[in-house]
């Protein structure tokens, strides 16, 4: 039977939960155990969908088409357990649902309430799919005390009590801040914070104590005290060179020795850290650099971009090599003064990624010619491919080329796609519809043509499954004359009617992809494009 490790956080925002959860549960599955993380999302949003990237960062899509926190992205790259649409849950999801039951008359005339009704739906969620798990850690997003947050927290409350007393663990994680005119660590913050977690009915059975300093075992002895949890269970989470060293720090901090010891397990086996001690002395030892150039439209929040960013530090690895990448707004290229070479020409590579909206679309077309014309190794992404196309189909004529998400064209090149082939059979959008949820999302396959440079890049296979998630496809009436321009498409879907991939044979390393390969990236596993981008990018550095 599962245990469930309940993770919970105080004071401020941004300590790190998820990536908390997600090294406890590489250490876990490091001894040997079976895990899994959920995400319980208090925000009203069904999804995140919707939501601007600079309010959300990156929207983090699964196998089976959930849009997703991105906090994911991190449970699967540090434990390589693919994630789910039953690992995150929302308010939104959960009041929508409810509020279809009570439409339906599934509550028999009762009157609906946010206890029991709200609350167990989430215990629901929580305890729903075990697949003989070894552990459970469900990570509540939010802080303590935060008003969206107090069904979840009553929830957690309600299922400590209903399960058997070895089987649940909080871990609650908070600030440790270093005041600078005093010169001293203040544990004040965390004791208010576990006092307000306490009067939900929740007891702390593990902290994790954000600090930028050291912490004396004076003030873990005071902590301890004033939070009535064991003096071995306040564990000391400095801030950490990389997050890859963030598994192995936990670990030297005693953090899954004392949750294991909570359990009550005193025999677990050692764990293999062989792995993670690789990646961290790749990432920390490079022998090389290279800079690559990220041409994209939400560049002010780097969290917008965080599969993506941490793929290239993937691909990076594969060739220990340090990968500085340097982001650049896409609009500073669509003024008539702007200088193009001079934010470009000292990129080894650049990188269009993927983006809605017309915003940036010319930058982004102008950075694909100047890799096309200099032949500097380019990677497109989603919209990058697109953009990519467009570039293409100008340079064989089409001057109006563009794509009708940006407004009506007499050459659309790139156009909304209303029907396509899922495994459940054949979907249908309508144009003006809604936006949540209405994309091709999830993982699909493709085909690739044999000998093609992609081909070769993913080992030799001509089949690939990758995620997707976009709204508009490259129009197919436009694939013979951009073939003959020099833009061929290496990959198809296997109905051969939906452009995949796009590269150039004329040039050292040009591919465009319609999905996101970045979201399936892993450290110790990096995705073969962005490990084939990112030694492309070494070549040329070797050039200049």
């Amino acid at each position: 039977m599962a245990r469930y490790i309940f993770i919970t956080g105080g004071v401020v925002s941004s300590l790190g939960k998820g990536l908390m959860a997600a090294s406890l549960a590489a250490l876990l599955q490091a001894r040997g155990y079976k895990v899994r993380i959920r995400k319980f999302d208090p925000y009203l949003n069904v999804d995140p969908g919707t939501m601007s990237p600079y309010q959300h960062g990156e929207v983090y899509v699964t196998d089976d088409g959930a849009e997703t926190d991105l906090d994911l992205g991190h449970y699967e790259r540090f434990t390589g357990v693919s994630a789910h649409q039953g690992d995150n849950i929302t308010s939104g999801r959960i009041y929508q649902d409810i509020i279809a039951k009570e439409r339906r008359g599934d509550y028999l005339g009762a009157t609906v309430q946010v206890v029991p009704h709200v609350t167990d739906e989430i215990k629901a969620f929580a305890l729903a799919g075990q697949d003989d798990h070894d552990f459970i850690l469900c990570e509540i997003g939010g802080t303590v005390g935060d008003i969206e947050g107090l069904p979840f927290m009553e929830a957690i409350r309600q299922l400590r009590n209903e399960l058997e007393p070895w089987q649940t663990l909080s871990v609650h994680v908070t600030l440790v801040p270093y005041i600078a005119a005093a010169g001293e660590l203040k544990t004040k913050p965390t004791q208010h914070s576990v006092r307000e977690l306490a009067s939900l009915g929740i007891k702390p059975d593990v902290l994790l104590c954000r600090a930028e300093h050291p912490i004396p075992d004076s003030e873990r002895r005071k902590i301890a005290q004033f939070c009535n949890v064991r003096q071995e269970a306040v564990i000391p989470a400095l801030d950490a060179p990389s997050i890859y060293a963030v598994p192995l720090q936990y670990h030297g901090e005693g953090l899954d020795t004392e949750v294991l010891r909570a359990f009550g397990i005193t025999d677990a086996p050692d764990p293999d850290l062989s792995r993670w001690y690789d990646v961290a002395d790749r990432h920390a030892n490079p022998e090389g650099e290279v800079t690559i150039g990220v041409v994209g439209k939400y560049v002010g929040l780097q969290d917008a971009y965080k599969s993506l960013n941490e793929a290239l530090v993937h691909g990076g690895m594969a060739h220990r090599v340090k990968v500085n990448v340097k982001w650049i707004d896409a609009e500073i290229f669509e003024s008539e003064d702007s200088d193009i070479a001079a934010k470009l020409e000292p990129m080894h590579a650049i990188l269009v990624p993927g983006g809605f909206g017309e915003r940036g679309s010319e930058g982004k077309i102008a950075a694909v010619r100047f890799a096309r014309e200099r032949k500097v190794p380019f990677l497109g992404i989603c919209l990058g491919m697109q953009m990519a196309c467009i570039e293409a189909a100008r340079e064989a004529g089409y001057a109006q080329a563009s794509s009708t998400e940006f407004g009506e064209t007499d050459e659309p090149v790139v156009g909304i796609i209303t029907e396509w082939m899922t495994e459940e059979g054949l979907q249908k959008r309508e144009t003006g519809g809604d936006l949540g949820g209405t994309m091709r999302l999830g993982a699909y396959d493709a085909k690739l043509a044999a000998n093609s440079h992609v081909s070769q890049i993913y080992g030799g296979t001509t089949g690939i499954s990758e995620r997707h998630r976009h709204r508009y496809e490259v129009n197919g009436a436009y694939i013979e004359p951009l073939e003959k321009q020099g833009l061929i498409f290496s990959g198809m879907s296997p109905d051969g009617l939906l452009p995949e991939i796009v590269e150039r044979p004329d040039h050292p390393w040009f591919v465009g992809v319609q999905f996101h390969p970045e979201l399936k990236s892993k450290p110790f596993d990096p995705h073969p494009l962005f490990a084939g981008f990112v030694g492309a990018a070494l070549e040329q550095a070797r050039l200049v």
